[in-house]
């Protein structure tokens, strides 16, 4: 977890100038996100962008991994490039988003890739990626994770199904599954367990 804290400032050191770059991130995400919901729900896309970046400090991230954090879906979910992330937040930043994105050369948010090309690239990059951005896309998976299990606790396998997600759900529990794994040695021993309960939960009796 070292590597982590020698990306930038340290846990609760948080002075005004990364304050300010903090405040910058989420108004840029709210231009970007503003009008989008979760996955068949009314819940402000920006909800999840909020709690990712949350994750990111409270697992000892710094404050350009949280800055990432609140920005790692703007290239894969907006009309915004790398190259606008960079321009406004450097180029650390815009490392750490170019790596918590799946899509590929060409694609745009309106078309897309097929979901099981997308996340086979992203897994075979996954593994190579620098411990700070290891630690963003960890806590976006932790998030996700969470919120797919609530939905099945309160409504059944169902709520976690085609169409409302584009993939079955095997193939959520395979990328999940291989993510994690890929994952677990370079994130800190907490998340990476929490991570490997919500897959088990999810994966439940008879589900693989």
């Amino acid at each position: 977890m070292g590597a982590l804290l020698d990306q930038g400032c340290h846990p609760g050191d948080v002075d005004e100038g990364d304050q300010r770059r903090l405040s910058s991130a989420v108004r840029q995400a709210l231009a970007w996100h503003g009008d989008q919901r979760r996955k068949g729900t009314a819940v402000p896309y920006v909800s999840h962008l909020l709690q990712v970046t949350g994750l990111v400090l409270e697992h000892g991230g710094s404050v350009d991994q949280a800055v990432a954090a609140m920005l790692h879906d703007a290239v894969e979910d907006t009309a915004a490039t790398v190259e606008d992330v960079r321009a406004e937040f450097g180029p650390a930043v815009a490392a750490m988003v170019s790596d918590c994105t799946d899509t590929l050369p060409g694609d745009t948010p309106e078309h897309k890739a097929p979901w099981r090309e997308r996340k086979e690239r992203f897994l075979d990059r996954l593994g190579t990626v620098p411990p700070a951005s290891a630690l963003v896309v960890a806590c976006d998976m932790r998030h996700n994770l969470g919120s797919m299990v609530a939905d099945v606790r309160r409504d059944g396998i169902a709520a976690i199904s085609p169409p409302r997600f584009s993939a079955a759900v095997a193939d959520q529990l395979w990328y999940y599954g291989e993510a994690v794994d890929r994952l677990r040695a370079v994130v800190p021993q907490r998340l990476g367990r929490e991570l490997d309960g919500l897959v088990a939960e999810l994966r439940g009796p008879g589900r693989r």
